[in-house]
């Protein structure tokens, strides 16, 4: 035993325990000696003079259990006699306090409870302000009077665009001045304020405050084709409506929610529910599309003269006003009620880089490039057929609460499609690996894509096959660019982002840092804004979206060609990169197994020093 104690690091016990306090009782030290030489210690390595050399060790209080799967790989009791003064570990309270252990629920720790479970609550409340939001923004810039789909291309480029960026600077202005209690409040507050006057004053004021008459004159003298630019004058205040649902989705969700969870989670708890998040968030898409098809319905049961929209759009924003009230206070009662954890007060650098310095860096690295086109590629794809589709879906559903009730269904499909999907995922990547889930996006895609403008551009020939369904052209190109819609963002969430993350895992860390800073900078933002700029070139010069139909579906094959190129050049690449990961791991993994030597002194009674190493030598099964 005196060479068991004389190993620091592993059991430090006072020299001269003082009075009649005792640390171990003979029966608690045999037992930890027994617990030592009877549990496998990969790490440890004991000269025969009685000084350890592990590193590898990491203290746990006394009197706490130990599950077996701990104490396999390597954690250890030890007592610290660092007591001021006396010597002293702990006294009879100390030890009762260290040995309480923090109350659970299902396997949950409650103080992690009081956490996330708000957190959920805050996360399903915003995303289901944001799918009745974005819902809804559609239904009124796309069936408002004087407009149509061809306003969404200019709205994102001329609107949306540089009020995002306008945005971010005033809140990094914010951020310097506020705290973040005041910041998150200032920047939410004015979201609900805004959305509850649009449903009660602006919206009902509308003809008043949209100038029809100088739109009208203009388009006369302008020509049809500047409809969708001139659009964005004729009905202003929509417009306002949409950017400040896009920013909903950008700002309240990225911003706030996840710096918020960002601030008061560890990484082991974020590891363990963020996942839980995504699906919550399709729960919460699937409740909210209900419910806008429940209040679009409304207009049945009103009479006639009732503007049944204006209708339908007050409940809706009221309950988005009852929802953002709900996000505040949950944020305020985690403040309130949580401890937060601590951090480290040691800021990382972050590299920065310019545009040019990203695009010198996307054009240098094969691996980069590929994976910048996988980006670009899904941005542009997707507003190609949306817009279109979108399109489409005015002239079946005209009235703006048939088309509200329509989106509801959607919202409601995607997700449950993203929810499957997202079940499926695990499944996927363990059984086909890498490259074929970063191919199904693409590949859906595609064919959705082939099949929607094939109704569009060849509508006769496919008229008697879809009579037969009980459908025209027209209706049945609607319900198949909503498949194509929910199927694409459906594997988009479940596979294309992972794909997109994982993809950076094998890379160095120089090439892992700059490679995402420089998709974020030029990428993002390029895929976002290419499909619009196309749009926009195209019905500025074929004169409307209908006459540049087949344009569209040309370039959609183009693009989403390169996309599967680019996809199986870079499943080449990651698979490399990482078999040679895996290799290098095993390699280190051999060089660091160590043969514990343990002096014949300290092995337990009836076993030699030589058959104890056998015991905890590693063996390859």
């Amino acid at each position: 035993m005196e060479g068991l104690i004389q190993t620091r690091g592993l059991l430090s016990l006072p020299a001269k325990p003082i009075g009649s306090r005792r640390l171990l009782q003979p029966s608690l030290a045999f037992a930890l000696k027994q617990r030592l030489f009877t549990t496998n210690l990969p790490a440890l390595s004991l000269s025969s003079n009685g000084h350890t050399k592990s590193r590898a060790f990491q203290s746990i209080p006394l009197g706490i259990s130990v599950s077996h799967k701990e104490r396999s790989r390597g954690f250890i009791c030890k007592a610290e006699a660092a007591a001021a003064g006396d010597g002293n570990v702990f006294d009879e309270g100390d030890t009762a306090a260290m040995a309480a252990v923090s109350p659970k629920i299902f396997g949950v720790e409650v103080t992690t409870l009081k956490k996330i479970v708000p957190l959920g609550l805050m996360f399903f409340c915003i995303l289901f302000n944001y799918t009745i939001l974005r819902d809804t923004k559609d239904v009124l810039v796309v069936t408002a009077k004087g407009s149509s789909a061809e306003i969404i291309p200019f709205l994102k480029t001329w609107v949306n665009l540089p009020m995002a960026i306008g945005f971010m600077l005033l809140y990094t202005k914010l951020s310097n001045v506020l705290s973040k209690k005041a910041l998150f409040y200032t920047v939410i507050v004015p979201f609900i304020v805004y959305f509850g006057a649009f449903g009660f004053v602006m919206y009902p004021l509308s003809n008043l405050i949209h100038p029809e008459a100088l739109a009208d004159k203009l388009l006369a003298t302008l020509g049809p084709r500047f409809m969708g630019p001139l659009a964005i004058m004729r009905i202003w205040s929509f417009c306002l409506f949409y950017v400040m649902a896009e920013l909903w989705g950008s700002v309240v969700v990225s911003v706030l929610f996840w710096g918020f969870a960002n601030q008061i989670t560890t990484v082991d708890e974020a590891k363990k529910f963020y996942p839980l998040f995504g699906l919550g968030a399709n729960v919460a898409l699937i409740f909210s599309g209900r419910t806008v098809k429940y209040f679009s319905n409304m207009r049945k049961n009103l009479g006639p003269g009732v503007d049944g929209w204006a209708v339908s759009l007050k409940a809706m924003m009221s309950i988005v006003v009852g929802m953002g009230l709900a996000i505040c206070f949950l944020y305020w009662w985690v403040n309130r009620y949580v401890p937060l954890p601590t951090r480290s007060k040691k800021k990382k650098v972050k590299p920065q880089m310019g545009t040019m310095e990203s695009l010198k860096f996307l054009v240098s690295s094969p691996y980069i490039r590929d994976l910048a086109t996988l980006v670009v590629a899904y941005g542009i794809s997707i507003n190609l057929v949306e817009v279109t589709w979108k399109s489409k879906l005015k002239a079946q559903f005209p009235s703006p609460n048939e088309y509200s009730a329509f989106m509801g269904d959607f919202s409601t499909c995607t997700g449950i499609a993203t929810f499957t999907m997202m079940l499926l995922s695990q499944y996927v990547f363990k059984k086909y690996g890498w490259g074929v889930a970063a191919k199904i996006t693409p590949t859906v895609l595609l064919l959705t894509g082939v099949a929607f403008f094939s109704l569009i551009l060849f509508g006769g020939p496919f008229a008697p096959l879809v009579a037969k369904l009980g459908m025209t052209p027209l209706l049945a190109a609607v319900y198949v660019g909503a498949l194509q819609n929910i199927f694409s963002k459906s594997a988009k969430y479940s596979l294309f982002d992972p794909c997109k993350e994982m993809a950076y895992i094998p890379l160095d860390e120089d090439t892992k840092v700059k490679g995402k800073a420089a998709i974020d900078v030029v990428c993002n933002p390029l895929g976002k804004s290419g499909g619009a700029l196309i749009q926009q070139f195209m019905i500025l010069t074929f004169g409307s979206l209908a006459n540049s139909t087949p344009y569209l579906g040309i370039i959609l094959l183009g693009i989403v060609t390169a996309w599967l190129a680019a996809a199986k050049s870079l499943e080449g690449q990651f698979n490399t990169l990482m078999s040679e990961e895996e290799l290098e791991q095993e390699l280190e993994r051999a060089s660091s197994v160590k043969i514990p030597v343990v002096s014949k002194e300290d092995a337990p009674p009836g076993e030699s020093a030589s058959q104890l190493s056998e015991k905890s030598t590693p063996t390859n099964n």
